[in-house]
């Protein structure tokens, strides 16, 4: 079995592409509308890809407060820089937990938790 993507319904297309492509690198592979009132936006070059959803008959999303994603940095005291220069709060960190792993967590425009990984 091999894992195709995560999906993320979002409140606003175009302020949650900013985000994913500004702060955390990632391209548009696919854009496409599902119907009258639905973007589906999916992001990245790998083999595992971040599916965005956005319905305009929906107004709120709901994003679980003990889910989060995951993505590797060549820096973590880099990308703390960066997230700050864009105005946008560390939710929590740096970690180290071991000699071997940095990280900290910063919420997208939906609330989600997205973490910054160095592993070192």
């Amino acid at each position: 079995m091999k894992f195709c993507w995560s999906t993320l319904s979002v409140k606003n297309m175009e302020e949650s592409l900013k985000f994913y492509e500004e702060i955390v690198g990632l391209k548009v592979d696919r854009r496409f509308m599902a119907g009258p009132e639905v973007e589906i936006v999916f992001l990245g070059d790998g083999e595992t890809k971040v599916e965005l959803i956005c319905n305009k008959n929906e107004k709120e999303v709901s994003i679980g407060k003990d889910i989060s994603w995951g993505f590797e940095v060549k820096s973590v005291d880099e990308m703390i820089r960066r997230v700050k220069e864009k105005g946008i709060a560390i939710e929590g960190g740096p970690f180290q937990p071991n000699p071997h792993v940095k990280f900290f967590y910063i919420l997208d425009p939906n609330g989600l938790k997205v973490q910054f990984v160095e592993n070192m």
